[in-house]
């Protein structure tokens, strides 16, 4: 007698028929991905667990990638504002007026605008680690050479290409973490990244200020730069090349030299092919930022909000110096708050990032969209002109220390939170997330470098409340908007100038 087979329930056939539907879907998927790969740079992954793509590290290895460039960044941002408590002993010894000295101390973020157009450039031929590597030995000479014989020159030169140097740490970290993480764990492991050198604009002043009340102010140069050396040495052994086109290239060259020939650099093809690559890189973030409107949205609220932060930073010591009255290290310790404003801002919004980005892709019906970052842009850049209404009366009327603090640190916090999310919207859009960034930070480095020239002059007229409340209704009247119309229009603006 033949047992009869079991009845396999309609609702389960059903289902276990939807499964073995959605894997085949996904397995179709990932194989496209792979052809795709090896049609583009010659070689592809073993497979979509193949232990070479960044995205199947060891979180090991990716949390240390990320503490390596964290620490490199820490270095190169402090430069940024560690001149702010120290202004008035180095205009005393170079010789310089107030506003000349505030030059010096802005001229870095110059740097920063016009220095990634070559390092996103350099990156995507070369790859990531020789880039960061080349510019961190660049940071390092120049930075030592600013204080050298107390000429202004100098320091201005030494302060501008220092910039140029720096900003490999400000263009690379965002990729670098893209090249490992995928979009779900974007917010996440962007707050990795900038745990730590979000706060050298607060640490910097800090260290200014017991630099020149304490020892010279030349050191406070010297000490970041044996330190960024130490870093670029550790980076040398740990970081890992982590951009998949040149691991392709290197794994499609080694399997067929002739693919992609070693041109001696004593050739003169050599330096065409170069030349041809470098003009094409260096293209591509400038013609982002003229064709892609979308860059544009996003360059303008970045820009204010960096320009206007690092306008407070250059300010904030010597509001406490001069209404205060406090001594240049007890004035410094007031950037902890600011730093405080960063730690929360990043920590606490990348993780709330995240969770809002799980739960609208988890909606049924969800198609992944950039617009996906947008509900968490949106109360980021409310806080920023509460912050500073908050920050510029209490200063102005002479509240407490603590009331001033916590208003710079609502400021700071939602600063950074807008930050985060514009990144994470660039690298959801853009295959080229070093160029992308790149184009978007050109404007906000150059309002960066002008908005401290004309803080004095704010302040010495309107005060803190008035001058606070004027930059507060610029932001309101063009950061503000931006995010909702990037919720309600976002998928136009990106289609134009988006190349087929």
């Amino acid at each position: 007698m033949t047992a009869e087979p079991k009845e396999i329930p309609q609702g389960a056939a059903v289902e276990a028929g939807r499964d073995q539907n959605y894997a085949a879907i996904v397995d179709y998927e990932a194989e496209a991905k792979l052809n795709g790969l090896r049609e583009a740079h010659g070689a592809t992954w073993d497979s979509p667990d193949d232990s070479q793509n960044p995205y199947n590290w060891s979180l090991t290895r990716k949390v240390s990638i990320a503490l390596v460039v964290s620490c490199g960044q820490l270095a190169t941002l402090m430069s940024t504002s560690m001149m702010a408590a120290a202004l008035n002993q180095i205009a005393e010894d170079v010789g310089l007026s107030i506003s000349v000295t505030q030059i010096c101390f802005s001229i870095f973020l110059l740097g920063l605008a016009f220095g990634p157009f070559l390092v996103a450039a350099l990156s995507e031929i070369y790859g990531r680690k020789f880039v960061w590597l080349t510019s961190n030995v660049w940071y390092i000479l120049w930075n030592s050479l600013c204080p050298v014989g107390n000429n202004a020159g100098l320091m201005m030169t030494g302060r501008f290409l220092a910039g140029c140097g720096a900003s490999a740490g400000v263009t690379l970290t965002a990729p670098i973490m893209a090249d490992m993480f995928h979009a779900k764990d974007r917010g996440k492991s962007l707050a990795l990244a900038t745990l730590i050198p979000y706060l050298g604009p607060a640490l910097g002043p800090i260290m200014g200020g017991l630099a020149s009340q304490h020892i010279h102010w030349h050191w406070l140069f010297w000490i970041l730069s044996s330190f960024e050396a130490l870093v670029t040495v550790l980076g040398a052994f740990i970081l890992k090349e982590s951009y998949t086109p040149t691991l392709l290239r290197r794994k499609a060259r080694a399997q067929n030299p002739n693919l992609y020939p070693d041109n001696s650099p004593l050739t003169q093809q050599f330096y065409i092919d170069l030349f041809a690559q470098l003009r094409k890189n260096i293209h591509r973030p400038l013609h982002l930022l003229l064709t892609r409107p979308i860059i544009q949205f996003l360059a303008i609220v970045y820009g204010l909000d960096f320009g206007i932060y690092v306008l407070m930073l250059s300010t904030y010591a010597n509001l406490w110096i001069d209404r205060y009255h406090e001594s240049e290290t007890i004035s410094s310790l007031n950037y902890l708050a600011i730093a405080i404003g960063t730690t929360i801002g990043a920590q606490a919004g990348g993780h709330l990032m995240d969770y809002i980005f799980r739960r609208m892709r988890d909606r049924p019906g969800a198609i992944v969209t950039p617009e996906f970052r947008i509900p968490y842009m949106i109360p980021s850049v409310l806080l920023i002109p509460i912050g500073l209404v908050w920050y510029g009366w209490s200063a102005e009327h002479r509240i407490s220390w603590v009331v001033v603090d916590i208003g710079a640190a609502i400021f700071t916090a939602g600063c950074f939170m807008v930050g985060q999310g514009m990144l994470a919207y660039l690298l959801d859009e853009f295959a080229h997330a070093a160029s992308a960034n790149a184009a978007t930070r050109m404007l906000s480095n150059i309002l960066g470098f002008a908005f401290p020239i004309f803080a004095p002059s704010l302040y010495d007229r309107l005060g803190f409340g008035w001058g606070n409340t004027l930059l507060a209704l610029l932001y309101l009247g063009l950061g503000v908007p931006i995010p909702f119309v990037l919720w309600f229009w976002g998928p136009r603006i990106r289609d134009i100038g988006k190349e087929v």
